[in-house]
């Protein structure tokens, strides 16, 4: 039977601009980038990371993100570079494709944990921020195996049944075109797993969101949501999946690690526990953090212009959600606890002592935030193409 409908994949993937190839795939591993880093942003403002953080994150963990998923790829293909036909450089050729999720969210962790540990961000904060933009990321990244024409399922005939086209060895993002000129497609129609994964993912970047204002989330237990999430979709798409692939006992080695990814999450999910952490600088001050979608028009942009632009905090201090909501409508940093306070001896526990004096008395006058409390202050320790 013919079926009545069904989806149509783009015949070409590559594009020249002048010299220069434009690469769907990239495009759309570089807009799922930009997605994550716009939801993470504003996460890791709710939390009160100072604005323009996630930058200086996805700095280590884009480039550490895509090494890590090409090792996977080479390590799990390796007859590809390193069998009887194997070409070993090829390895390095990561602009022919050839990435791998598990390798990318392994490697983007390592980067983004050097990145966290400079800023003075606790890294659990970093993860549960990520957790609902990483799912977003990978969903449009997977339109870009859609324009490769790859990673599809098995014959169908339901409606959304997907055309594949035979794309050209010789001309790499190109399909194989008849005499005529016309694009050649593979006989029938085929499961579109990669739409199948992308709607998957954003499924869980919702449930992540709405678990996580529910249940208010913290210590890492909304990224293991995420990876519960996305193995549990990915474990019965990969099984639809007709790619050449590395089996183990009889299933592909994706399904496998699918699986251990996901128990290893489950038990983590468990077994942690913890208040939602949220973050006061300390150090260099920085601009107040705003609640994130507030009444911007609160505040105050011409002061912002005519003062000094905010500087980075050093760290960050851990605090309750309480403390942190007081300080987002006072600006009072909330005391140390004792045994934080910095052991100087007798002057560093003076200091504390007019620092206390000072907040005991409102009607004070301005001299009472002597040199000694900043000082106490800035002595504060920060908290410290896939497969």
């Amino acid at each position: 039977m013919t079926p009545l409908a069904a989806l149509p994949s783009p015949s070409t993937a590559v594009w020249q601009l002048g010299p220069v190839p434009i690469r769907a795939y990239a495009l759309c591993i570089i807009i799922g980038i930009v997605v994550a880093c716009l939801v993470t942003e504003r996460r890791l403002r709710q939390r009160g990371v100072a604005p323009g953080a996630v930058l200086d994150i996805a700095v280590w963990a884009v480039p550490t993100g895509i090494i890590g998923a090409r090792i996977y790829h080479v390590i799990t293909s390796p007859e590809k570079y390193f069998g009887a036909d194997g070409q070993p450089l090829k390895a390095f050729a990561i602009w022919e494709g050839g990435l791998g999720i598990w390798g990318a969210v392994a490697g983007g962790a390592l980067g983004a944990w050097i990145a966290a540990r400079q800023l003075g961000i606790p890294f659990a904060v970093v993860a549960d921020a990520l957790a609902p933009g990483l799912p977003l990321a990978q969903a449009v990244g997977r339109f870009g195996n859609w324009f490769n024409n790859e990673l599809y399922g098995g014959r169908t005939s339901l409606p959304w049944g997907l055309e594949v086209h035979v794309m050209d060895p010789d001309n790499p993002g190109h399909a194989l075109r008849d005499d005529a000129g016309n694009p050649i497609l593979q006989p029938g129609l085929y499961h579109p797993t990669f739409l199948y994964e992308a709607l998957w993912n954003i499924g869980v970047a919702v449930l992540v969101l709405v678990l996580d204002r529910k249940l208010r989330l913290g210590k890492g237990r909304a990224f293991a949501l995420y990876v519960m999430g996305y193995t549990a979709g990915r474990f019965w798409i990969e099984l639809m999946r007709t790619d050449e692939a590395n089996h183990i006992l009889g299933l592909r080695l994706n399904v496998w690690t699918a699986a251990l990814v996901f128990l290893g999450a489950l038990i983590y999910f468990v077994r942690v526990r913890g208040p939602r952490e949220y973050l006061i600088p300390v150090g260099t001050p920085a601009t107040p953090v705003p609640p994130a979608g507030g009444d911007v028009s609160q505040v105050d942009l011409s002061a912002r212009e005519a003062g000094p632009r905010a500087v980075a905090p050093e760290g960050y201090r851990v605090v309750g959600e309480e403390q942190f909501r007081a300080y987002q409508e006072t600006g009072a940093v909330p005391d140390e606890p004792a045994e934080s306070a910095p052991e100087d001896g007798t002057e560093a526990d003076d200091s504390a002592a007019a620092e206390t004096d000072a907040r005991a008395e409102p009607d004070a006058p301005a001299e009472s935030e002597n040199p000694a409390e900043s000082d106490d202050r800035a002595g504060a320790r920060p908290a410290d193409r896939d497969s």
